[in-house]
């Protein structure tokens, strides 16, 4: 089975639906408006930095982060996703470079180390090899460089029946992308599960510093079955998954140094 063209065709037809969607408004973008979220807004200080945005989808947060000063490369999977970024950036008149590559092959393109390593959202089940993943982060990183981490926390998959650990061979399903606007048409697409200790151990192994591992009971984004908006003191909202009268993780962060 080849994992990666199935992924790349899934991709390439949900970056043509996402663009169109009210999920992501895209207007609402190009007015500038910023698509990212409270959580990692308040742990980044890009301003003057260069930041290198892995699977960046079609670079609405690669871009936010150039409008708010840093200098970006994002790397993408999907050559329609990366169209769409470069398209973006000369409308909004935004500096930055985007890679169209698998990011186990991204290394081969990229021409520097980078002071912020960044990846958000929905990243990690495309990947099977966290280990390679992480040695790829540490040898981007300059000394002293910070990797940070927002990801949708793995107990919410375990909740819709899929595996909390790692499994020998990957979970292979007909699916629909998550926007408002998906169609009935379904695209197959190949996850693998993993662990928060399997996040951490990879990290640890690349000879990174985890300096935070923080943990959210709230999504920002209305993005799976059965979440209820719930109140908060932002003007973002938060989606919140009760179970048995408790709420549920819903994300988590990383943040991780190379000291050397």
């Amino acid at each position: 089975m080849d994992y990666l063209a199935l992924n790349e065709t899934a991709w390439d037809e949900r970056a043509k639906i996402h663009l169109a969607s009210k999920f992501y408004d895209v207007p609402g973008f190009i007015a500038g408006n910023t698509s990212l979220q409270e959580i990692e807004l308040e742990a980044l200080d890009v301003q003057g930095k260069s930041l290198l945005h892995l699977q960046c989808h079609f670079g609405l947060d690669t871009l936010s982060w150039s409008r708010l000063g840093a200098n970006v490369t994002g790397v993408d999977l999907s050559s329609t996703a990366i169209e769409q970024a470069r398209a973006l950036a000369r409308q909004c008149q935004l500096q930055a470079d985007f890679i169209c590559s698998d990011i186990y092959q991204a290394p081969a393109q990229l021409t520097q180390q980078f002071d912020i390593i960044y990846t958000s959202y929905g990243v990690l089940c495309w990947l099977p090899d966290l280990q390679r993943w992480a040695d790829i982060i540490a040898a981007a990183l300059k000394t002293g460089g910070l990797f940070y981490m927002a990801e949708f926390h793995p107990v919410q998959a375990l909740m819709e029946g899929y595996s909390y650990f790692a499994q020998a061979e990957p979970d292979v399903e007909q699916e629909a992308t998550y926007t408002e606007n998906s169609s009935s048409k379904k695209h197959t697409m190949v996850t693998w599960p993993h662990s928060l200790a399997d996040v951490v151990t990879a990290l640890l192994n690349a000879g990174l510093e985890i300096t935070a591992l923080k943990e959210f009971d709230f999504s920002p984004y209305d993005a799976f079955e059965g979440l209820v908006e719930g109140q908060t003191s932002s003007e973002r909202p938060r989606y919140y998954l009760v179970h048995q009268g408790q709420n549920v993780p819903l994300v988590y962060t990383v943040s991780a140094i190379k000291n050397r």
